[in-house]
């Protein structure tokens, strides 16, 4: 019910061409810390038009013949998200990103999002960037890391013929509403009891189609939930400035879909090397939320929990680079 009431608002969206300019401006700003700049590195724009009409912005960096990566950013972000990775990597690889629908500069579509949206979308995306008889390293973030599973569980013969190896990072499979610890008291005792702040407040806060306030008291809230308090300045303005570039209504839509959201064994799809990256100090998605996917993993699966919030790319940036790059040197396994 509150996916299609957030829907009947989808009429309004893109309405205003120097809001849409104004967002474009907060995604590509420029920091003391270069490897959150906008790229240099040589970009195509790739069209993608989805079945339901949802055009997607997708960019495609580096070499045209080099090894391609695929970065599926998560809820409320967009392609300049992966800055940091894209800036490392795009010398030598053919780094793939794309703005999920409603995100960044991608159009909203007809269809609600949900996590067959989410696979058919990634699928669109492979299509159109991957050649004949590629295969990527798929790298998920946060709701990325859902679409990741979303797609293998929606196409798993896919999966080997277009996956070389997947990381996925900050992630779930499932058990958002009741899990996660963004705002202060919810899931957690109150008074000495066992009861808990009722999960309303955060839903309706998260779903709910308005602005992010710039303001002192929710950087400080931002930083503290989403990333950690040790994350520095830039970290913050960097992440903070790709949040709130994201349209209110899609923020909402995809904040109900996430809640109602289980794909428990999913994950048993990826029958490619897979890695799993958490952040100690990750309130909106807790590690405990990779249980259910390493379980359905093959026991010997990389898992490795990093002293970061949730956003463990932007606050440990090198760590993150190297476990990619570890994934990337990884000898493909033959597609059968």
């Amino acid at each position: 019910m509150l996916v299609k009431s957030l829907r009947a608002l989808a009429s309004v969206r893109d309405t205003e061409p120097l809001t849409a300019a104004y967002r474009a401006r907060l995604r590509n700003r420029v920091f003391a810390t270069a490897a959150f700049n906008p790229p240099t590195a040589r970009r195509e724009v790739i069209p993608v038009t989805t079945a339901d009409g949802a055009r997607l912005r997708v960019h495609a960096y580096g070499p045209p013949d080099g090894a391609p990566i695929v970065f599926i950013h998560g809820w409320s972000c967009s392609i300049e998200y992966w800055n940091p990775q894209i800036n490392a990597f795009a010398d030598r690889y053919r780094v793939i990103a794309y703005d999920q629908r409603g995100h960044g500069a991608s159009s909203l579509g007809t269809v609600a999002p949900d996590a067959r949206t989410l696979a058919d979308d990634l699928t669109a995306v492979l299509d159109a960037t991957l050649p004949r008889g590629a295969r990527a390293v798929l790298v998920g973030h946060s709701m990325g890391g859902i679409t990741i599973q979303s797609w293998a569980a929606h196409y798993p013969n896919q999966v080997p013929f277009r996956a070389k190896a997947v990381l996925l990072a900050n992630t779930a499979s499932g058990g958002i509403r009741a899990e996660t610890e963004l705002f202060p008291l919810l899931n957690r005792p109150l008074f000495g009891t066992r009861a808990h702040l009722p999960y309303i407040f955060a839903e309706t806060a998260l779903t709910l189609p308005a602005p992010i306030p710039d303001i002192p008291a929710v950087r400080t809230l931002f930083r503290d939930r989403i990333l950690s308090p040790a994350a520095t300045a830039d970290e913050v303005d960097f992440a903070f400035g790709i949040i709130r570039s994201c349209r209110p209504l899609t923020r909402g839509l995809h904040a109900a879909a996430l809640a109602d959201l289980e794909l428990p064994t999913a994950a048993k799809h990826l029958t490619v090397p897979t890695t799993v990256i958490a952040g100690s100090k990750d309130h909106l998605l807790p590690a405990r939320l990779n249980h259910p996917i390493l379980d359905s993993l093959p026991a010997t699966t990389p898992y490795h929990l990093y002293p970061t919030g949730h956003l463990t790319n932007i606050e440990a940036t090198p760590l993150f680079n190297s476990t990619l790059s570890t994934l990337l040197t990884t000898p493909a396994r033959n597609a059968v």
